[in-house]
């Protein structure tokens, strides 16, 4: 019998039309639209399914967008399949998707959660705008490259490696003059580097107001231990109380995520079949190039 852990998304794998199906088809995916409008102050719902593209894809509203539709297509799961919920063992989320895995596991609720995530991403904007900055996928070199990479750009400015997602595709992240270096030394070593949309250089020290902000939105916030294990960005390792998960969430925003540990981690202690649960299908893609055989459903918004 498989052993079950579900994986939800982070920011980028937002995009305009994002959870109009599952609304339409499921009652319950609309009453949390309707939930999240009244907590945010704001038309969630007409932002994600018609955006413009611009204001969707800001920081301050991507993360609360993201997050939602990915627990309106867990309702479409429970839905459809409630026996794969029921059987889920274990749960992990990238960066923002990790607020996602602590709901569905129970540690915080949907309200708590959507609170913390409307202030984290205000938090991550608002440090984004006070120093230019930015991210950048470097594609097909291995670590040591990476890191090569990273200590001569350091020159031009901070930079970090932020993202260990999977085999020849590590992020890194820092001030614009640090990543247009990067761009820079990476190409000449024939790399392929992929600049990201994202508002700057998360999961570094340069986030460090969001992190001090953050501390103060989870301090108000009621944390339970989670009902099924969910394996932290930070470490890759599973955290039980409610006082060291405020602390790893924390701790993440300017520690980068070790998102191979964490599926290796999973795999290590026995899970063998995965759901990718949100927008998108970038962690179905992620995890084929961590373990081949292993099998990922994506359940998303279409």
């Amino acid at each position: 019998m498989s052993r079950i852990g579900f994986l939800f998304p982070g920011q980028g794998a937002q995009h305009v039309g994002m959870g109009k199906q599952l609304v339409e088809q499921y009652p319950a995916a609309d009453a949390l639209f309707d939930q999240a409008n009244e907590i945010l102050g704001y038309d969630l719902r007409r932002l994600c399914f018609e955006g413009p593209s611009e204001e969707l894809d800001s920081t301050v509203i991507s993360q609360p967008a993201i997050f939602v539709t990915s627990l309106a297509a867990l309702e479409k799961l429970r839905t459809d399949a409630p026996d794969v919920v029921l059987g889920c063992e274990m749960a992990a989320g990238l960066s923002l998707g990790e607020y996602t895995a602590l709901v569905f596991s129970g540690a915080m609720s949907f309200e708590d959660g959507l609170k913390v995530v409307q202030k984290r991403g205000q938090a991550m904007q608002d440090a984004a705008d006070a120093t230019p900055s930015g991210m950048a996928s470097v594609l097909l070199l291995d670590l040591p490259e990476v890191e090569k990479i990273r200590d001569e750009a350091q020159a031009a400015g901070v930079v970090e490696i932020a993202n260990y997602l999977c085999p020849g595709n590590l992020v890194l992240s820092g001030s614009n003059p640090a990543i247009e270096k990067v761009l820079e030394i990476a190409e000449a070593a024939e790399a392929r580097v992929v600049p990201l949309a994202v508002a700057g250089a998360f999961h570094t020290k340069i986030m460090q107001p969001a992190d001090d902000r953050l501390r103060d939105a989870l301090s108000t916030v009621e944390m339970k231990a989670p009902e099924i294990p969910v394996i932290s960005n930070v470490d890759a390792s599973i955290h039980t109380d409610p006082d060291d998960l405020k602390d790893v969430l924390v701790r993440q925003v300017i520690s980068p995520v070790r998102w191979e540990d964490s599926i290796r981690s999973m795999l290590d202690q026995g899970i063998d079949e995965f759901y990718e649960i949100g927008p998108g299908r970038v962690l179905a893609g992620l995890l084929k190039r961590i373990q081949r055989k292993i099998p990922c459903t994506v359940i998303n918004d279409s």
